[in-house]
Order: structure tokens, then sequence, then C-alpha cells
């Protein structure tokens, strides 16, 4: 990617439950072709969507399901965060979580906005 490639920051609270997950992620992966460098920061029931066989149960129409949804995000580059003490309040572990997604705090997110990414949140 170029050098002046900007950031973006898209915050997800949503789980499985919620439409705005699947929204959240299909705006994600238009922040890719857009050509911007994508993070994505799941918190609270948000990390459900992340766990091994949980992704499968959601599908907004007419988008794609999440499953597609993020193996897309994933495969084009896209960082795929999720809260450690929201991993851990729900007694996940690494191998509970589908392969590319890293367990982190937030201030890898911090410091992509204080240099200045633009930041959605769902």
């Amino acid at each position: 990617m170029a050098e002046n490639t900007r950031d973006l920051v898209v915050l997800v609270t949503h789980g499985t439950d919620h439409e705005l997950s699947s929204v959240a992620l299909t705006i994600a992966n238009g922040g890719l072709t857009a050509g911007l460098r994508v993070c994505i920061f799941l918190t609270s029931s948000g990390v459900d969507l992340v766990r091994n066989r949980a992704i499968n149960t959601t599908q907004v129409k007419p988008l794609e399901p999440l499953s597609n949804l993020v193996q897309d995000f994933l495969s084009r580059g896209g960082n795929l965060w999720a809260c450690t003490p929201c991993v851990e309040s729900r007694g996940y572990k690494q191998e509970d979580l589908l392969d590319g997604v890293v367990i982190t705090g937030a201030s890898k997110m911090h410091e992509l906005i204080k240099n200045g990414a633009a930041t959605l949140s769902f």
C-alpha cells in the first residue's frame, strides 16, 4: 500500500444477535476496497462474532453471511482484534477464536487514533 494510506478503526460492540455486526463488517470490507488500512476492534459481545462456529449463525439479508464477510476481511489484510478483558470474561482462549484474530488491549487501537485514524463504531 502507498505510504499515505489512511487508517480506519472500526469498533464493534454487537455480536451475532444484532444486524449491526454484519453492517460493520460490510463497511470495513468497503474500506479495504477504498484503499484504507482497516482494523476492527471487537469489544463486549462483539468478541462473540469470532468464536469458532458462532460466526456461522448470522446473516442479514441481503448482506453476505457474516462468516464470509470476516474471511474476506482477513484474507484481504484487515486486522481483527478482540478485546483482552472481553475475551477473558467469557472464558474464551485463543484456540476458541477464528484463525487470524489477535487478542489485544485497546492500546493498539488508541495508537492508530492518536496518529489520525478515522473511526466508526457499531
